[in-house]
């Protein structure tokens, strides 16, 4: 398993935290994802080594923007 921490820009309510979740849940080998729009946090697990680069498309493909912490 690993985990990565990301701050996501412009979330604003549970919608944008439901959107995150959906695209983000979707990349590959991932199998957790918890995210806070009042925090602007995001967790990502996965059973492999996690893919910055699809994790951050998977946050524009929501609306928003991404950074590894």
């Amino acid at each position: 398993m690993s985990t990565v921490d990301y701050l996501v820009k412009g979330m604003t309510c549970g919608h944008c935290e439901m959107s995150v979740r959906e695209e983000v849940g979707e990349v590959p080998g991932v199998t957790d994802v918890d995210v806070s729009a009042a925090t602007g946090e995001l967790t990502v697990t996965a059973d492999r080594p996690i893919d910055d680069d699809a994790v951050l498309a998977a946050v524009a493909e929501a609306g928003y923007t991404a950074t590894r912490v």
